[in-house]
């Protein structure tokens, strides 16, 4: 067991809306979109319909899902840790919650400097 901090968490209301996603379309993936069609929302796919490239980065997994983010987002997104949760509106057009009236949201906070240490270690 790592003593490091989660890179990316979920909280109840995601971990609820990713069983009822899994349950409808069985394994997923989470991947952290980079602001192209879906703005900077994190989007879910069915295991094998996104490929994972050389350049994303795994964060760790949130309801059994795993969740990506492309190295160019790391950069930006490194000294914090994602928590990601759902609030009313449209999902990403491509991303499973879409048509469900909720969407995955990124919320963040700064990790502290000891824990930056252990990350970065």
């Amino acid at each position: 067991m790592s003593d490091l901090p989660p890179r990316v968490l979920a909280t109840e209301a995601s971990l609820a809306l990713i069983d009822t996603l899994r349950a409808a379309h069985g394994p997923i993936l989470f991947h952290q979109s980079g602001g192209c069609c879906d703005g900077s929302s994190p989007m879910c796919y069915p295991v094998g319909e996104f490929l994972i490239g050389d350049s994303d980065i795994h964060l760790g997994r949130i309801g059994g899902a795993d969740f990506y983010i492309s190295r160019s987002q790391f950069e930006y997104w490194k000294h914090t840790q994602l928590i990601i949760d759902v609030v009313p509106g449209r999902g990403g057009m491509f991303s499973l919650e879409n048509g469900r009236d909720v969407r995955f949201h990124v919320r963040s906070r700064l990790f502290t400097d000891e824990e930056s240490r252990a990350l970065n270690g």
